[in-house]
This record gives structure tokens, sequence and C-alpha cells, in this order.
């Protein structure tokens, strides 16, 4: 699927759904909480929710003082829907469309990278490494990330498009020797209407610079 398809994909996915009418709706973002305490971030940590769109991380963030943070996704409607929510607390966060594919961040810009939406969508080789690319820039040296994608068992298409699944260590061998894979944890999604999906969280590392002798 061309960048320009995927947009419109997603812009009409939010354009004709609320927020809990999709299966990946969570009120509670609790695996990525976890995570996200675990890395060791702090208020001050500038942090970017890849994929966010709609998702009430960003609301938790916020609520818990978060003072960096960036929500990046390709379809403008579903950043639209999580600023009407937030209402006048919108204004605390970086909004971002872009493909991620695509996207040219600031080098180094983040100590927490978390993707729960955008990677198990990229079938295609060359967007994985473009992925990577655009990850390994923007994620400082020491830094984290956090990508939840379907378990091995999980399923096989989302939203009407097929999906990658992964456990932690196929993950680790997509992103490469620049992240250490640290921890996965295994995650049973309810969806709004009962049925239950297998997901994987797993957190990495980033290398830290090595000083040359």
């Amino acid at each position: 699927m061309s960048p320009e398809s995927c947009q419109d994909h997603w812009e009409k996915v939010y354009a004709s759904k609320r927020e809990n009418e999709v299966s990946w709706f969570q009120e509670n973002p609790a695996p990525s909480l976890d995570l996200i305490a675990e890395a060791g971030a702090g208020k001050a940590s500038a942090l970017i929710d890849v994929g966010g769109g709609a998702s009430r991380l960003v609301d938790a963030l916020i609520e818990r003082g978060f003072q960096a943070v960036t929500v990046l996704d390709i379809a403008e409607n579903a950043l639209a829907a999580a600023m009407a929510r937030l209402g006048s607390r919108a204004h605390c966060v970086h909004w971002v469309v872009a493909d991620v594919t695509a996207w040219q961040p600031r080098t180094a810009a983040y100590e927490v990278w978390h993707d729960r939406a955008a990677f198990r969508f990229l079938t295609e080789e060359r967007a994985r490494a473009a992925y990577v690319v655009r990850l390994t820039q923007a994620v400082k040296p020491g830094g984290y990330a956090i990508i939840g994608t379907f378990a091995e068992d999980g399923p096989e298409r989302c939203s009407g498009l097929p999906v990658v699944r992964y456990h932690g260590q196929s993950l680790a061998r997509v992103l490469g020797d620049a992240f250490e894979l640290v921890e996965t944890r295994r995650h049973e999604h309810k969806t709004p209407w009962g049925s239950e999906q297998h997901f994987q969280f797993s957190l990495f590392r980033r290398a830290s610079t090595r000083m040359r002798a």
C-alpha cells in the first residue's frame, strides 16, 4: 500500500468510527505505562508516541505530569479526535501528522519512543528498514524504544489490512544491533466487543555511543 493510500485508509477509519468502535481501543494503557516507567522516564523526559492516533496514552501521560510529549500519526482525523478530547490540555502536546517511514525526526530528540500501533502494519522490508532508520536517528543513546505488536498467535489482519506478528527476538532482529532487547511481555487485549487479541510488548535500549580510544 502506498503512503497516500495508507493515509486515505486511516483518515476514513477515524472519520467513520468513534474511538471505542475500533478493535484497538484501550481505556487504560497499562502495559505501555508500565514499560515507560521501567524505562525510567520522568516528567521532563522527551517521549514520542508513534501511531498514537486517538489513543488515550497521551491523556495518561499528561495526567502524570509529562511535559515533553509528541504524538505522531498518519491520520489527521485521529489527532484531531485526541486534541478535541484533551481540550485545553492539547496545547501541552506536540502533534505531528506524518508517515513515520518518511518523517524526518530531529537527531537524538527522544528518551522514549513508544509504538503500539504502527510497526505491525509494515509488511514490506523497505518500509521496516525506513522505520528503523528514523527510530535510530530519533532515540538518544541510552534511550528506550517500546514497541507493541500482535504476538505470534495474534490476529493476521487489523482494520482490514495485513499485519506482521512478532515475538521479542524476531522484533530485535529487525531493529538490529543498535537496540538491545531488555524485556518482552505478553498482553491479552480485550476489544470493545469482548473478543481477545494476543499482543506482545518489547522494551529495547538504544546502544550508547562508544568513546573512541
